[in-house]
């Protein structure tokens, strides 16, 4: 190219470029003259930090929220999930449905109320596979589900019973209290592996969590259960208002025992007037549309008490 060309380019951009700059400050201006306000495109919400609060425990046991550390990897959770809006809002609705389950299977268990919130850490109160192959609303290993009682194969996985996953959930963590000894080291090896935390335990020679490292994940794991356990216990205070009626239902049913094989459980369905969605989602654990059931054992579903999909959000769901 001839350095007139160089020259004739050089001049076209400099005029394009002018003319950007003229036309973006006329944009802006008309948005300003529009709102009658310098600012109109800022930010009308303030963003402030999510409080911390002054003490804390996690099942009795006591954060030392005076160890800057730790108080950095709560405050790290606290803003997470109190900033991740959707999720958060979608957590507490569910919690709604599914902790009246959990609590008495806790309690009865003797295990403390706290550990509702791994549920919610562990799948967000869904039914989840995780990448490792991990299950159901409390992430159960094939070999783990099977080792803690449940039933699991192509036409059961019981796993993804919230009953029985749960009584599972708490035959593990009874174990490897009686290993650890307190209840937040419980919580880690639930995350970790309790052999995991053993290895742990004789590499760093310590015994408390707060004073362990362990990794991204399980370095998190309990701070997370307490930033939960904080947001669900004062909602207001962090900003989520949710009236009653935004609550996801408990579900209301009425029990079938069955202990001979369903050939197709559409039509098991139809029988007890409902549908097959409607039966796999108050019975997830069922994971085909049979059930062989060769060893005549005795399984329990869950039919949807009539009216309950048109008036779950009724004023008196009890009456459904």
């Amino acid at each position: 190219m001839s350095r007139t060309g160089k020259v004739g380019v050089s001049v076209f951009a400099v005029v394009t470029f002018v003319l950007i700059i003229f036309f973006f400050s006329a944009s802006v201006g008309s948005k300003d003259s529009l709102s009658g306000s310098k600012n109109s495109y800022a930010i009308s919400q303030d963003i402030v930090p999510t409080p911390l609060p002054d003490k804390l425990d996690f099942c009795g046991e006591r954060v030392p929220l005076e160890y800057f550390d730790v108080r950095e990897s709560l405050d790290r959770e606290l803003q997470v999930n109190t900033y991740w809006h959707s999720q958060t809002i979608l957590l507490l609705k569910k919690a709604n449905r599914y902790f009246p389950v959990i609590e008495p299977i806790l309690e009865k268990n003797g295990i403390p109320n706290d550990f509702k919130y791994m549920a919610v850490a562990e799948s967000g109160l869904s039914q989840t596979v995780s990448p490792s192959n991990a299950v159901g609303m409390w992430q159960l290993l094939e070999g783990t589900a099977k080792q803690y009682g449940l039933e699991v194969n192509s036409e059961i996985d019981e796993r993804y019973h919230v009953e029985k996953s749960t009584e599972a959930a708490c035959r593990y963590l009874l174990k490897a209290h009686e290993r650890f000894g307190n209840w937040t080291m419980t919580a880690a090896a639930y995350n970790f592996g309790q052999n995991g935390i053993d290895r742990q335990i004789d590499r760093q020679q310590g015994d408390s969590y707060y004073n362990m490292v362990l990794g991204e994940e399980a370095g998190r794991y309990v701070y997370r259960l307490l930033a939960l356990k904080v947001i669900f216990e004062n909602p207001d205070k962090y900003g989520f208002n949710l009236s009653k009626s935004d609550l996801y239902p408990p579900l209301r049913y009425y029990e079938v025992k069955v202990d001979t094989s369903i050939s197709n459980i559409a039509s098991f369905a139809v029988k007890f007037d409902t549908n097959y969605k409607l039966l796999k989602i108050f019975n997830p654990w069922l994971r085909d549309n049979y059930l062989r059931n060769p060893k005549g054992k005795e399984y329990v579903i869950k039919i949807p008490n009539k009216g309950f999909r048109e008036n779950a959000y009724s004023i008196n769901p009890d009456s459904i």
